[in-house]
């Protein structure tokens, strides 16, 4: 059970403790967050409402426990994040409980998330001991105009403080996969987990805990955005920002100062089906890539640019599988659940109406009870409706219909998101042209869109990013390169 157990000392009374200098600390506000369940729509928990006091303290610590967790060898890294990770991976159970609570995440994919985390931690450690245990010599003379009297070597080194900002949709995942890299680049974390999601993230920070990390060297800070978002973002101890979410990230990217950022902040997916493309695989892709979590993905198929001729077969084909789908809560693992609040659900209603108005064709009927959408396959949508372009986060899917190739590429390109997409053909020639001319960081050629498996860089073009993620990604961005540069008196030749 979530909050029992070994996780009993995280919580107090009815609300969940924040994380600083290696204790669970109750906030001096003497305020709390609530965090509604998405299926009952009533209170399921409570965070703490931290103050900015707090925080300055938080970054104070992490800045001292830096400086010497920077001096702790790398094997004693990657070991205690190989403890850490075995304790994420049994107390899986409890932590799933609260993703289905927080954010309705099907039960059995609840699991995988935590699972997939753990070893996301180990795979971390074991990269980060190869590419840090590794550094550049150069010579000289390999410049023109110089001789050998000049060694380089070079090294790379932690930043400092990185501040981790992970989404709802996977607070635990898309947490650990920022914390892990710093921590085995040699700097200290301060988390801030998204609202529906942050009981799921503390029971995670508790198995680091449970691990042995020096105190201050991770920290979990819980409250309200209005009242210590930007004073986290723009706080001059933070030496490295990596965030995953919406269109704050471009509000931070802009505030920012002069350190490093790694933004990943949506997109609008494209599925690109040539005439010649398997259809039945179509029909499942765009299954699991559009409908899976609810829609409730960065990497989800948001649209579908199919050519005229196969349009009919393959919708057919499509609203079969619709047809199959299971809704309902997430205790029971049903396919749909619901989406993760009521402006979410106010949101995506929206662009249906506005696609009903506009005379897109629905292949099933809509349906919506609270937060719970009915999964949704629009199909005739047209350039002029808004859920041609905006990101729906949601179970609900539009098919464009296209005469050629080109028409489909400049939809896919008119985007102001680049994030993943994904072409069908039997064609791989084609399949390569359509792929390097579309504008996005990733391009999946016979499959839906996925961010992973975790070690794959992970990278948006335009609003949907900065920088790119990945272990070794990660890693490289979140360290800065030092030269030490050895002046000999004379040319110096190893002859051998």
């Amino acid at each position: 059970m979530a909050g029992t157990g070994v996780f009993a000392e995280i919580i107090d009374g009815d609300v969940y403790k924040y994380y600083s200098d290696g204790e669970w600390k109750k906030s001096s506000s003497g305020k709390s967050v609530a965090i509604i369940n998405p299926t009952t729509r009533k209170t399921q928990y409570k965070v703490q409402a931290c103050s900015q006091e707090e925080v300055n303290k938080i970054m104070e610590s992490a800045k001292s426990a830096q400086k010497s967790w920077a001096k702790t060898p790398l094997w004693k890294r990657a070991e205690l994040l190989h403890k850490a990770a075995a304790i994420l991976k049994e107390h899986k159970a409890p932590i799933a409980e609260c993703l289905v609570k927080e954010i309705a995440k099907p039960a059995k994919d609840a699991v995988t998330e935590v699972v997939r985390s753990g070893d996301l931690v180990s795979y971390t450690a074991e990269e980060g001991v190869r590419i840090l245990g590794e550094g550049k010599f150069l010579v000289s003379d390999s410049f023109p105009g110089n001789d050998r009297t000049k060694y380089c070597l070079t090294s790379k080194i932690p930043l400092g403080v990185i501040l981790a900002i992970p989404p709802f949709n996977y607070p635990v995942n898309l947490a650990v996969s920022k914390i892990a890299p710093a921590l085995i680049a040699g700097n200290s974390l301060v988390l801030k987990p998204p609202t529906q999601g942050a009981v799921s993230a503390l029971h995670m920070i508790h198995c680091f805990h449970l691990a042995g990390f020096p105190k201050g060297l991770i920290s979990c800070v819980t409250g309200k955005g209005s009242e210590i978002g930007d004073f986290l973002t723009l706080h001059p101890g933070v030496n490295c920002i990596s965030f995953t979410g919406g269109d704050t990230g471009i509000s931070i990217s802009k505030k920012a100062g002069m350190i490093p950022l790694q933004m990943e902040l949506g997109g609008k997916d494209a599925c690109i089906v040539l005439e010649d493309a398997d259809l039945d695989l179509v029909a499942a892709n765009i299954i699991k890539g559009g409908f899976s979590y609810s829609g409730q993905r960065c990497t989800a198929v948001k649209v579908v640019l199919i050519m005229e001729s196969v349009a009919d077969a393959l919708v057919e084909k499509v609203k079969a599988k619709v047809a199959k789908l299971t809704v309902g809560p997430p205790e029971d693992n049903s396919d749909i659940t619901p989406v993760v609040s009521e402006s979410s659900a106010n949101f995506i209603e929206g662009l249906v109406m506005d696609a009903k108005e506009k005379g897109a064709t629905f292949c099933q009927n809509y349906k919506r009870e609270g937060n719970l959408i009915w999964p949704l396959l629009l199909d005739n949508v047209r350039p002029d409706m808004r859920i041609a372009w905006e990101e729906p986060f949601g179970p609900v899917l539009p098919v464009i219909r296209i005469n050629s190739v080109e028409e489909g590429i400049h939809h896919c390109n008119a985007s102001n998101f680049g994030l993943q997409g994904c072409v069908f053909t039997k064609d791989i020639n084609k399949a390569v042209m359509i792929s390097d001319a579309m504008e996005t960081g990733t391009v999946q050629i016979n499959a839906a869109p996925a961010r992973g498996p975790d070690h794959f860089p992970f990278q948006g073009f335009k609003d949907s990013g900065i920088g790119s993620q990945g272990v070794t990604n990660s890693i490289n961005m979140m360290v800065k390169v030092k030269s030490t540069v050895i002046n000999l008196p004379g040319p110096s030749f190893t002859l051998g």
